[in-house]
């Protein structure tokens, strides 16, 4: 079940509707923003790694299969940093992923990631801490903003998706570079987060000429 949101989703579409009409359009076609839920940021973090180039069924496949290894719960740092190379590899994670996720249980026990404070911390520090961690990119650090710490104006340009429902919300005749998606979005401040979501969805949808 989506959790409460942290900013007015009133402002958010009152805020779309007059900056860009078409985005004020797919609010109209799909309703209300939906981010999916928040789990635990360091479970997150793992999660995200385990994703990384893997459709979502394959995945999630592994996923479980390495939770066997802790019972069926995620590890504590300390125990996924004693967990084998073996272990990983039977159960499905690549050598460098698990190299990935070691990281992330060592910078939480060194305390350069410190999970308990990024809800505290602003966007660009979140950033800062998690692309410190090999594995998370800025895409990665753009994610865990939006829908970890339910932050309203992230603009993720990297990512694949946003910037394809630009090109068939817009009807651009390819799909804009990063830059080109950072211009169409930045109507949308300080509500980019959401506008974002709404390209998402723009690919399910076949807008009025």
């Amino acid at each position: 079940m989506p959790r409460r949101l942290r900013f007015s989703a009133a402002a958010a579409y009152r805020h779309l509707r007059e900056a860009d009409p078409v985005v004020g359009a797919l609010i109209e076609a799909h309703g209300p923003y939906r981010p999916r839920p928040a789990m635990d940021h360091y479970e997150s973090l793992l999660r995200t790694i385990l994703f990384q180039q893997l459709n979502g069924v394959a995945a999630a496949a592994i996923r479980d299969r390495w939770l066997t290894l802790y019972g069926g719960s995620y590890p504590t740092p300390t125990e996924l940093l004693a967990t084998t190379d073996e272990a990983f590899r039977a159960s499905g994670v690549s050598r460098q992923k698990a190299g990935y996720m070691r990281d992330v249980a060592q910078h939480v026990l060194a305390g350069t990631l410190d999970l308990e404070r990024l809800d505290a911390l602003p966007d660009n520090e979140v950033v800062a801490q998690i692309t410190a961690v090999k594995g998370l990119g800025e895409w990665s650090a753009h994610m865990f903003l939006m829908f970890q710490l339910g932050r309203p104006d992230v603009m993720p340009v990297g990512d694949f998706g946003v910037r394809n429902g630009m090109r068939v919300a817009y009807g651009l005749p390819e799909m804009p570079s990063p830059g080109e998606a950072r211009e169409i979005g930045a109507r949308w401040a300080p509500y980019r987060s959401v506008g974002s979501w709404y390209m998402w969805r723009a690919v399910d949808t076949t807008l009025p000429a």
